[in-house]
């Protein structure tokens, strides 16, 4: 294959925001994730469970509770004050309203995804309808003393339970008045202290289930008002709670970390007669889970630690396969890491803030797999800051190490980067044309002298870079059949002849650069995968290698021509590449060699 430098890189010091809420597609498909920085991520259960969307965060917003509704429409709420609906095509926040009651602590949509309950910090209790373009204010439900920390809807959409600190209470959805309310904290010892109600749900059956501060999860009679059962799961107090479609399993977080698994199970065996029974603790986290979901066949939980752990449910899985995997996600699936290989420079992206290091080198030879001492070390050349609340979309240095270009919601910038002895200094592009921000993704040509943007609706800028500074708009590039989704992957050949690009309707097209027209347009998936990294190589044919959800295929090709898809599985050579249960996320060409399989 050829020799190689491998760079064991240990100072990107990232910190992954923790997990604040999570929220399960009604049909099970996808999963919707918020962290603690603002950022909302969206993953396919179907494509193993791959990050496919992400909205990055902003300074200035917070998200409590996120929820589906009408359809594959998705909602956001939190400390703001504001309910924001959230453009899963164009990656962005689209709109917001005005909750009306300070602080929204939860949010649920009812059972049709029709309407949306917040809880608010002055105690009230708001419905709003969902209508095409947003949503509007319907009524005020009963407002009683002390911030709603959570909400559950009736399955039959009737009534309303909403907890608070020391009791909870429940709302007749049609009257609007509360028509019970019941002390959570009554005949306790921890009396003296306030007994939060951190989270709760309403079966059809009529009982509710309260998770609390105590570390108890509670079920109530709320008719009679009467306390059925009480597990004491843990010490600490009980964080989140999530119960499954067919209400015969939830899961619940607490905030040691640990989270617990409980069934409805038979008293005796054959009899009717069924009772919640704590069957399976589990410690995936270090620190407070705050929050959980129940999808059909797994458990799922988010952290403060930041990792996104998913549990299958061996009974509900019909084969040993990948989907009887343990998975756990900390890191992102996206680039925040690009490579200026002549100039062995590498680009660190954050949340508002660039590094860029210089690596370090080595002047001694050994044998494979030895560790060389380095006779210079990695160099932290500069920090480039994004003024505003915005965090940063995508970033790219070019591989001659002279361009650096990265993108938030509403601005796009380019710099020229000069490196000499005296040190590294960087000199901001004037006049770059202005485009519809933002981009969510820069790539740069091999020979550095060209900068595609990844925009809205299937598009890519095509911007032809000057020296000494400066910038020139040569074309835009559009599917043929239009696309409604932005593209999100990109990647130029080596000779500067062909772009491949990937929108998030995973359909991919390749452009011929010398006319700017579409070469080749495919789809080339089986079901239930996705496109996770992008590479293309094409002397002395065109290569492309998509690698997505742990899953590839090798696209040979002459001049433009699709020859052949090939399955990674079940082909001889590939039999060694065997999928991850966290899918692949980035790929590249040898920049010497064909990407060929006996190569590979």
């Amino acid at each position: 294959m050829g020799e190689f430098e491998v760079h064991r890189v240990r100072f990107f010091g990232l910190v992954p925001a923790g997990v604040r809420c999570l929220a399960c597609h009604p049909r099970g498909s996808r999963l919707a994730l918020a962290r603690t920085d603002g950022a909302v991520e969206v993953y396919n259960f179907a494509a193993n469970y791959f990050q496919e969307k992400v909205i990055p965060g902003h300074e200035a917003r917070s998200v409590e509770s996120l929820c589906w509704a009408a359809g594959d429409r998705l909602f956001g709420a939190g400390l703001g004050g504001d309910i924001t609906e959230y453009d899963l095509s164009g990656l962005s926040a689209a709109r917001g309203l005005d909750g009306g009651g300070g602080p929204i602590w939860s949010m649920v949509a009812n059972s049709s995804g029709t309407q949306l309950a917040i809880g608010c910090e002055d105690g009230s209790v708001k419905i709003f309808q969902v209508v095409p373009g947003g949503i509007q204010f319907e009524r005020n439900l009963d407002r009683r003393k002390g911030r709603v920390l959570c909400l559950s809807w009736h399955p039959s959409d009737t009534h309303i339970v909403a907890g608070s600190i020391d009791f909870f209470r429940v709302i007749d959805v049609a009257s609007g008045q509360t028509v019970q309310r019941i002390m959570v904290n009554h005949h306790v010892e921890k009396a003296k202290h306030e007994c939060v109600v951190w989270a709760i749900a309403l079966l059809s059956s009529g009982t509710v289930v309260s998770a609390d501060s105590f570390g108890r999860v509670q079920f109530w009679d709320w008719e009679q008002g009467t306390l059925a059962e009480s597990h004491t799961v843990s010490t600490s107090a009980v964080l989140s709670l999530a119960v499954s479609q067919k209400e015969d399993s939830m899961i619940v977080g607490t905030s040691t970390g640990a989270t617990y698994h409980l069934q409805l199970l038979p008293v005796r065996l054959g009899g009717l007669e069924k009772r919640w029974v704590r069957t399976k603790p589990f410690q995936f986290h270090s620190h407070d889970v705050r929050a959980v979901a129940h999808s059909p066949t797994a458990l799922i939980s988010g952290g403060l630690d930041a990792q996104l752990v998913i549990r299958p449910l061996m009974e509900k899985v019909q084969k040993k396969n990948y989907e009887a995997v343990l998975r756990k996600f900390t890191f992102p699936h996206r680039r925040l890491v690009s490579c200026a290989r002549k100039a062995r420079l590498l680009l660190f992206q954050f949340s508002q803030y660039l590094e860029l290091w210089r690596l370090g080198s080595t002047e001694e030879t050994g044998k494979d797999g030895e560790v060389l001492p380095l006779c210079r070390m990695p160099e932290h050349l500069v920090q480039l800051k994004s003024k505003g609340p915005e965090h940063i979309y995508c970033s790219c240095v070019s591989p001659c190490g002279t361009w650096l270009g990265y993108s938030t919601a509403s601005r796009f910038q380019l710099y020229r980067v000069r490196c000499d002895e005296d040190g590294v200094s960087l000199r901001k592009v004037p006049k770059v044309p202005k485009l519809l921000p933002p981009a969510y993704q820069l790539q740069f040509s091999a020979d550095s002298q060209i900068l595609f943007v990844a925009s809205a609706r299937g598009s890519v800028h095509v911007f032809q870079l000057l020296e000494p500074g400066g910038c020139k708009h040569l074309h835009t590039l559009r599917p043929p059949s239009g696309c409604s989704e932005a593209v999100y992957l990109l990647a130029p050949s080596a000779d500067g002849h062909w772009l491949a690009a990937v929108s998030g309707d995973w359909a991919i097209h390749i452009y011929n650069l010398k006319c700017f027209k579409v070469g080749l347009g495919v789809t080339p998936q089986p079901q239930g995968t996705r496109d996770g990294g992008l590479s293309m190589h094409c002397p002395p044919g065109s290569h492309h290698c998509i690698p997505g959800a742990g899953l590839g295929w090798l696209w040979c090709g002459n001049g433009g021509q699709r020859q052949s898809w090939r399955f990674w599985f079940g082909m001889g050579v590939w039999e060694s590449c065997q999928p991850g249960p966290g899918g692949s996320h980035q790929c590249m060409s040898p920049p010497a060699a064909s990407l060929r399989g006996a190569q590979l």
